[in-house]
């Protein structure tokens, strides 16, 4: 995907995410997408948790030089109480994130594209990496972990 489509990735994921659980029981939500996995209900909270952290990361990169972006332990928030929250907390999260993220996304300078932060775990990371690697994450999530076991449920 091109830097457009990516940032229009960013912006479409509230509606395609709150699509992918409407109509969703507890007893649904609380359903791991595969064996070991994280339930429906956490994946949820875990793009908002995710999302946020990489917005916060790009802000960095494009107001310090190469800064420390740091990481966190997915598995152990996914753990925490807020996980067990219904849905509509992190929906009303991504919602608000998104729509500042595809905006702040959107008014980057070609010339800030390759801006750089050091990840502990990754390494050098550019502006340009992280947009497409959140561009696809959410798309997976939804895609692949959530409507996969929807299909694979008959839900």
């Amino acid at each position: 995907m091109d830097r457009t489509q990516n940032i229009n990735a960013i912006r479409a994921l509230p509606d395609a995410l709150e699509a992918s659980i409407r109509g969703l029981s507890d007893a649904q939500l609380d359903t791991p997408y595969r064996q070991g996995g994280w339930t429906v209900r956490q994946v949820v909270h875990h793009l908002a948790d995710s999302h946020i952290n990489a917005f916060v990361r790009m802000k960095l990169i494009l107001t310090e030089e190469n800064p420390a972006l740091k990481p966190y332990d997915q598995d152990d928030w996914a753990k925490l109480d807020d996980s067990r929250l219904p849905p509509a907390s992190s929906l009303a999260i991504i919602r608000g994130l998104h729509e500042r993220w595809a905006v702040l996304l959107s008014a980057v300078p070609e010339t800030s594209w390759g801006r750089k932060g050091f990840h502990p775990e990754r390494g050098e990371v550019t502006l340009e990496s992280m947009l497409e690697t959140y561009a696809r994450h959410g798309a997976k999530h939804v895609e692949q972990h959530i409507m996969g076991l929807r299909r694979t449920k008959g839900w």
